[in-house]
């Protein structure tokens, strides 16, 4: 996870203060150590983590908190493990804090020039691409990519085959310097009447003399409006001495942070604001040239305490459902028609919203509701998938086939290439979601017995009375993240289970009855 390192660290803190009844200098000194450890193992720069702790510890104990506060008419109670939360929520934001908009665009007809930087290996010409894709899609922009970088074999040849893929033009020329390629490039833009241009420069295994003079010059004799570095997540320490050496020469407009979703420790996000002074403006995760998003300090924020970011899940939603039709399909299950098919959609679409793990990342307290460090693995939904689509039209609508006639197991079992056991578990969990999801649709209080969306209760009352943000609910995606929770994570070790409350009084008896024997079983053996 991006940013479990440093999620460890405030939930350590905030277990330290739950139950206490104030503040105070000994009990904060602790929590804050707690929170030290875990920026500086995230390599957090030293004198960032030291002063976003002297700010956090100077407005906890130098300003008066309130202990209760009014909601809806109603006096409620904010403990000092919550106030704790809400100030280091304040001052993630403003370490992260980025410039609305990332980019600011030239007015027609000029053509705004966005020029990318930084070391080999980093993921330039990838970058390049993506975001070409995303000021298209997004900004509604005609983008032309210019490819200037001379000195990796092959990275023409690339960045034309990814402006292809997202259809886009590209500009190359060989044999050609790249100041000349660059200066040329901005004159077809305007030529072929595109807007924005962005330029895939060069890059070293490490900073030299010879790539900042190279780099320089593109910047002086193409002129453009951003210089925007991309730097790998995953550097650690590496990407803030990198930031600041760019930054001097160059004077970086902003950030883009790639491979987010690896095993990057999060410190880099931290720290490349303070050091630098230039913004984070884009966050990259995985490979496809989707995965580019608008660094919202906001988000990462919620998710490194733990809140998860769900206005950054609602956009990945929304690029891959229709809305409408989405509300529609929502209302259907929530009256009780809710069938195999729809399941299978949901697969299908949580597939294109990439890989589990960071869909369930982004989920407010998914880190609480599974061990620590847990993958989730997105072949388990390749599997259910696999076993769905063995299944015939009637048997998807309706699962009371499979009681009727048991031999239907096997035969899906053998088209899935899985044993009748998983079918058979399958069918199980999947008559208890629609039980469930038939329940909610009629009674609105079982959302709260349910631990996902207990969570999710909790995190909207936190916000109610501290104010913090991030956590808007929707509940569609609500209703869809807990349903994909528990038929994506049920056999992984997140130990995420959907409870059911709905236990008959024999069932209950039955497995009572079981502990029983079980126990006088292990005494016989002791024996």
């Amino acid at each position: 996870m991006a940013f479990d390192v440093l999620s460890r660290g405030f939930r350590a803190a905030k277990n330290q203060l739950s139950g206490i009844a104030e503040l105070t200098e000994t009990n904060l000194a602790s929590a804050l150590e707690e929170v030290r450890a875990s920026l500086l193992e995230a390599d957090v720069a030293v004198q960032v983590a030291d002063t976003f702790l002297e700010s956090v510890k100077g407005k906890a104990l130098g300003t008066l908190m309130r202990t209760r506060a009014t909601q809806q008419g109603k006096r409620v109670r904010v403990g000092p493990a919550e106030q704790f939360i809400m100030l280091c929520q304040q001052e993630l934001e403003a370490l992260m804090a980025a410039a609305e908009p990332p980019i600011t665009f030239l007015k027609h007809p000029a053509t705004t020039g966005i020029m990318i930087v930084g070391l080999q290996g980093t993921g330039k010409t990838t970058t390049a691409a993506k975001l070409a894709r995303l000021l298209e899609r997004e900004n509604e922009k005609k983008v032309l990519l210019v490819a200037a970088d001379m000195q990796r074999p092959g990275a023409v040849a690339q960045l034309t085959t990814l402006a292809e893929r997202i259809d886009v033009p590209s500009f190359s020329m060989e044999d050609m310097d790249p100041y000349a390629i660059c200066v040329r490039g901005r004159e077809h833009a305007r030529r072929i009447k595109r807007n924005v241009v962005i330029y895939d420069t060069a890059g070293r295994l490490a900073i030299d003399e010879p790539l900042m003079v190279e780099l320089s010059r593109i910047k002086a004799e193409a002129e453009p409006q951003e210089v925007l570095l991309v730097i790998d997540a995953m550097m650690g320490q590496d990407a803030i001495v990198t930031a600041a050496a760019f930054h001097e020469r160059l004077g970086l407009t902003g950030v883009i942070l790639t491979k987010v979703d690896g095993d990057a420790r999060g410190g880099a996000a931290l720290s490349v604001r303070a050091v630098t002074g230039a913004p984070i403006k884009y966050m990259g995760s995985g490979e496809t040239l989707d995965k580019l998003e608008v660094f919202r300090a906001s988000g990462v924020a919620s998710r490194i305490l733990g809140f998860g970011d769900v206005v950054g899940l609602m956009k990945d939603f929304e690029q891959v459902v229709d809305a409408e039709r989405a509300e529609a399909k929502a209302k259907s299950m929530l009256s009780g028609s809710f069938t195999l098919n729809d399941f299978l959609e949901q697969i299908e679409m949580l597939q294109q919203m990439g890989p589990v793990q960071d869909v369930l990342e982004k989920l407010p307290f998914f880190a609480e509701a599974g061990a620590a460090g847990a993958q989730i693995d997105d072949a388990q939904l390749i599997r259910l998938k696999a076993m769905v689509s063995s299944m015939t039209p009637s048997e998807r609508q309706s699962i009371e086939l499979f009681q009727k006639q048991p031999g239907r197991l096997g035969r899906v079992a053998m088209g899935s290439g899985r044993s009748e056991r998983e079918v058979a578990e399958l069918l199980q969990r999947f008559g208890i979601m629609r039980q469930m999801i038939g329940n909610i649709g009629q009674q609105a209080g079982m959302l709260g017995k349910m631990p996902g969306l207990k969570r999710l209760a909790r995190a909207g009352r936190l916000k109610e009375q501290v104010g913090l943000t991030g956590l808007d609910d929707n509940p569609m995606l609500a209703n869809l993240a807990e349903t994909l929770l528990e038929a994506a994570v049920a056999e992984n070790a997140s130990g995420a289970r959907l409870a059911t409350t709905q236990k008959r009084p024999q069932d209950r008896q039955k497995r009572k009855n079981l502990r029983k024997l079980q126990r006088k079983a292990r005494k016989k053996s002791r024996r």
